[in-house]
């Protein structure tokens, strides 16, 4: 079976994640999608096939006579999407366009159009059958078609009796919230390195990421009468305003590129007695990383100095580091994801994760895993597309991953 029409049926299966969830999966649909992928698996000829409490599905190929020798080479992906609050995940209804043209292209009935202009590795995908969301969903593509992917790789290196060494998968639960590889069992999985399939175009792969950090700010203010609150009223909303203003107004998202790190408010809600704000911090550096924690601490410290002890409240929680600390120190594995990207017909791009992966996690675990290209773009919203093209060219370089010697 193709890779896209794997995706197509992964894709009508909702299962976004919940942030602040006390266990994992953090919802229980992901066990849908699991399930699903234990019988693929099976039916394929996996062995050491299930799926364990957390949701994590496990498999592995044997080595082709020859080849035991070789190293067991793990490929990862996760089941979640978004979670919903984030954007739906939930009826996703996707639209197959055949022979894009390369013209702005309406998302169904929602007035959202896709539009070179705006998003322009469209262009590159002029001629292709293009897979969309009809504009009120996101599409899934991050990540079930890397999940689409390792599974059609293998069933085709099976079916062409390719030799290869040692195979493993895992397909992992609530990777969007930052816990995806958290209770991954690296015993169960037996692998000497891994890759995870979870990135943009085809022929970039990735070796470093962001240091990632959560941060929630509380503001605690005193509501009184406002006809009589000289003196006396403490707005939270207003304070929130003020500890948003500390920050550097051009360190966010959408003011920087590459390397560049932020502050990103992805979340407000007040009144005047509380108001909260929801951060991200993200730096490839880790110097200028601990420099972001320290300001948002300054900027609480400010506020607490200005207008009383416990005005604010920060609540800081490191989530990911960066895996190049680790991948560094691996060029074997750093050179394998180039030779399979190269091996099939396109030019390898090394290109810093504005993000992080479970390879942040597995990596910093002892499991080295960069990550490698599904073919997809503009991940987490309505705007999300992948092309079947894509798809078939990310197939094949994952079987040159497998297939030949390191």
């Amino acid at each position: 079976m193709k890779a896209h029409k794997r995706l197509l049926r992964y894709v009508t299966v909702h299962t976004s994640s919940r942030e602040g969830a006390d266990r994992t999966p953090s919802t229980e649909r992901q066990f849908v999608l699991s399930r699903l992928l234990e019988e693929e698996l099976r039916a394929l000829g996996f062995e050491e096939v299930g799926v364990d409490e957390h949701a994590y599905v496990y498999g592995c190929l044997p080595a082709t006579p020859g080849c035991e020798a070789e190293p067991c080479i793990a490929l990862i992906a996760h089941l979640d999407t978004i979670p919903d609050e984030d954007f739906p995940g939930e009826n996703v209804r996707p639209v197959l366009v055949p022979d894009y043209d390369g013209a702005p292209l309406p998302l169904g009935e929602s007035g959202r159009v896709l539009d070179p202009a705006r998003f322009p590795d469209l262009l590159d995908c002029v001629g292709h059958t293009l897979i969309t969301t009809d504009g009120t969903t996101v599409l899934g593509a991050d990540d079930k078609a890397g999940i689409a992917e390792i599974i059609t790789a293998c069933e085709e290196i099976i079916a062409e009796r390719l030799p290869h060494g040692p195979v493993a998968v895992c397909f992992s639960p609530d990777e969007e919230i930052g816990h995806g590889a958290s209770l991954l069992d690296l015993n169960r999985l037996g692998a000497d390195f891994a890759y995870t399939v979870d990135g943009g175009a085809v022929n970039e792969w990735n070796a470093e990421t962001f240091n990632a950090a959560a941060a929630i700010v509380t503001l605690h203010g005193v509501n009184v009468h406002p006809g009589d609150a000289k003196g006396k009223m403490k707005n939270a909303s207003l304070l929130a305003m003020e500890f948003a203003s500390l920050l550097p107004a051009a360190e966010t998202p959408a003011c920087t590129e590459d390397r560049e790190g932020f502050f990103h408010l992805t979340g407000m809600k007040g009144n005047v007695e509380t108001a909260t704000l929801e951060y991200i911090l993200r730096d490839h550096h880790a110097d200028k990383f601990s420099a972001r924690k320290l300001l948002m601490e300054q900027a609480a410290d400010f506020l607490n100095a200005k207008y009383g002890a416990g005005t604010a409240e920060l609540c800081l929680r490191e989530q990911y580091r960066n895996m190049a600390e680790v991948l560094d120190r691996f060029p074997a594995v750093r050179d394998r994801a180039e030779k399979a990207i190269r091996a099939s017909g396109l030019e390898p791009v090394l290109v810093p994760v504005r993000g992080g992966t479970d390879g942040s996690q597995l990596s910093l675990r002892g499991l080295p895993c960069p990550n490698l290209g599904t073919g997809g773009a503009c991940f987490h919203g309505p705007y999300e597309h992948i092309s079947v093209e894509n798809m078939d060219k990310a197939v094949e370089v994952l079987k040159n991953l497998l297939c030949t010697a390191g």
